[in-house]
């Protein structure tokens, strides 16, 4: 059993690496891939635990992108009728001390700060929250702040009653603090997955509700800058999104991945390995994607 698609503490998981992968361990995999939000820092201590342990451990990462949808053609109804969509771009088998990968990826952590400046000024000259970038930087130190931490932090504070709360109140999509933060598109994050000897992968499409003419666009758009995989087994997925899946994988051309997107104790109901209870990743999903590994970087 595998799982290609997890957090730790350095996003927006609550297991420090050296914890994920010591479960991982626990749990009986044989191979996981560490894919924290837009960064790497994490990777070092996760292999090394690896190696100590005897498990194999796949440095990845997962990069937010924008997508724009064609608004004509039909979407679910939970993102309506949105013109941008956030879609999620992993990366397996990064090499990710190489100069050119590690310079990009020092300015998403800018733009990241940057933008996590402003929405704490947002929240504290709105509201009057005693909240700054540097105090959530304290309450979480070595981690890359997302609004996980901001909603922990408000209910810590007592601003909120929950996480939720914070999302709904002040900084979810569309809310007073809120943010954007700068994006990439979804071939960009192909190439520079590329430009870190890593394979890129679609990350749980069914989630993004594009309908079926939007993400064949997505598909297609992707695979001309050499998209690598797509996940067809996910822990919310159904029977039915997993045929789906896989059948534009087939008809695309791209290997299949699959992993919990396993983040502690901020998915409560995401078991490492197991998803929802149901997930299963064979050890050939990684075979594969192995093989395509060694191959493009011979």
């Amino acid at each position: 059993m595998i799982d290609l698609h997890t957090h730790t503490t350095k996003s927006d998981g609550t297991f420090s690496p050296s914890q994920l992968i010591r479960y991982a361990k626990e749990k009986g995999l044989s191979h996981i891939a560490v894919t924290d939000h837009d960064t790497v820092e994490g990777l070092d201590e996760a292999i090394e635990t690896g190696r100590e342990i005897g498990i194999d451990v796949i440095p990845g990462i997962e990069f937010s992108t924008a997508f724009i949808v064609d608004n004509d053609a039909p979407v679910s109804n939970e993102h309506g009728r949105c013109k941008e969509r956030d879609i999620h771009v992993v990366g397996l088998f990064i090499d990710h001390k190489r100069e050119t990968f590690a310079k990009k990826l020092q300015e998403f952590v800018d733009s990241r700060i940057a933008r996590n400046k402003k929405m704490c000024r947002l929240l504290c000259e709105t509201y009057g929250f005693d909240i700054s970038f540097e105090k959530l930087q304290a309450r979480y130190p070595e981690a890359v702040i997302t609004r996980a931490h901001y909603g922990a932090y408000l209910e810590e504070k007592g601003y909120v009653s929950s996480k939720k709360e914070a999302f709904d109140r002040y900084v979810g999509d569309h809310c007073p603090c809120f943010v954007p933060r700068e994006k990439i598109r979804p071939e960009d994050a192909v190439e520079l997955i590329h430009q870190g000897g890593g394979l890129a992968v679609l990350a749980h499409p069914v989630l993004y509700g594009l309908g079926k003419d939007n993400l064949q666009k997505l598909v297609a758009t992707m695979c001309n800058k050499g998209l690598d995989a797509i996940e067809a087994v996910y822990s919310t997925y159904t029977p039915a999104d997993e045929r789906d899946i896989r059948a534009i994988a087939e008809k695309n051309g791209l290997l299949i991945s699959g992993g919990s997107d396993f983040h502690g104790a901020n998915k409560p109901d995401i078991d490492l390995g197991t998803g929802r209870g149901r997930l299963y990743v064979h050890d050939s999903v990684y075979e594969e994607l192995a093989k395509r590994h060694r191959k493009v970087n011979a």
